[in-house]
């Protein structure tokens, strides 16, 4: 487990507390390897939401839903699309690692990258980094616990294969995890293969949702919010359980130049809200034709989630919020 208090200063803590608000971004899927101009224009408008805002309304941190590196996860790509990228971002950046991140090339060990930009034993200059002076992030495995006064966010590890794969010993943990975490503040599991997809080129993970529905089943716990990438655009489903209603979001359009179009069987026009076939969720919002971002602002009774789209041909400072919803945390009901 890993405590925000470890990673921001006690003033910052003091605010969060204070103001009784936890700001967050997250997205996936970042990484502007054949072209950076999109996640350059993302990072643009994640910095100019800390500039407009005050300092109660600021982030404290990015949450970074995996694909940090294409194609391998090579270190030497950790400069162009990592620290270079998010160079002037003032606040940490957790993540938890995508299929990219945990291919390898021959000889080099799967996640070595990953492990020495996240997972250091204490925060140091990367040698990947170059001349940027960000630090490694300390988190304590590949997947963790992330605590905060507000929320607990559950990072799990996909692993590589298409659909991801969530082995035992993981999965054990993650179903502890659930039974384990407080029940006094919100609950957040990020992963990075998704559970729903309707884009045309991924589609969601049957063996995701089997992952979660088990852990949830075993626990007797459902999380309040799931995030996940892989899919390079933005979806917002709305699913079911137990007379809940849980959000799960896709947020993968974060910088990798190509989009994945959302669409209907038989290349219909998507009428909102729309439930792929087979799936247990509708899809209730989606943008598939931009890049952008997620903020989420979480206080002890409410989540709430804003999607913010960033201009394809400019370089406007501000992204354009594409869509809203809340979560009340004691009806679990979504309002938009």
């Amino acid at each position: 487990m890993l405590n925000l208090d470890s990673v921001l200063s006690n003033s910052d803590i003091q605010q969060i507390i204070s103001s009784g608000k936890l700001v967050l971004h997250a997205v996936g899927d970042t990484g502007g390897i054949k072209r950076d101009t999109f996640q350059q224009r993302v990072v643009r408008c994640m910095l100019s939401d800390f500039q407009r805002r005050d300092p109660a309304d600021a982030p404290a941190f990015f949450f970074h839903l995996g694909d940090v590196v294409y194609f391998k996860g090579e270190a030497e790509h950790y400069f162009p699309q990592f620290y270079d990228a998010y160079e002037r971002y003032p606040a940490p950046v957790f993540a938890c690692a995508g299929n990219h991140d945990g291919e390898a090339s021959a000889g080099v060990a799967s996640l070595d990258a990953f492990m020495r930009n996240f997972c250091a034993a204490t925060p140091a200059a990367s040698p990947d980094a170059l001349d940027v002076a960000r630090d490694t992030m300390t988190q304590p495995n590949v997947y963790f616990v992330l605590n905060t006064p507000l929320a607990t966010i559950v990072a799990l590890y996909s692993n590589v294969p298409e659909g991801g794969e969530i082995r035992g010993d993981q999965l054990a943990w993650f179903t502890e995890r659930l039974q384990q975490a407080p029940l006094d503040r919100c609950l957040i599991v990020a992963v990075h293969h998704p559970l729903f997809s309707a884009d045309d080129h991924h589609s969601g993970s049957p063996a995701m949702l089997n992952v979660f529905r088990q852990a949830m089943s075993d626990s007797g716990r459902i999380p309040d919010l799931i995030l996940t990438g892989h899919v390079h655009n933005y979806q917002r489903f709305t699913w079911n359980v137990d007379g809940r209603q849980l959000p799960v979001l896709v947020a993968g359009a974060g910088g990798y130049p190509g989009l994945h179009e959302v669409v209907a069987p038989g290349g219909r026009r998507l009428h909102l809200p729309f439930r792929p076939a087979n799936s247990e969720a509708s899809l209730e919002a989606y943008a598939d034709d931009r890049h952008g971002f997620l903020r989420l602002e979480i206080t002890a009774n409410r989540i709430t989630g804003k999607y913010y789209g960033v201009p394809a041909n400019d370089w406007a400072r501000d992204g354009e919020r594409l869509d809203r919803f809340h979560l009340d945390l004691a009806s679990h009901r979504l309002m938009t």
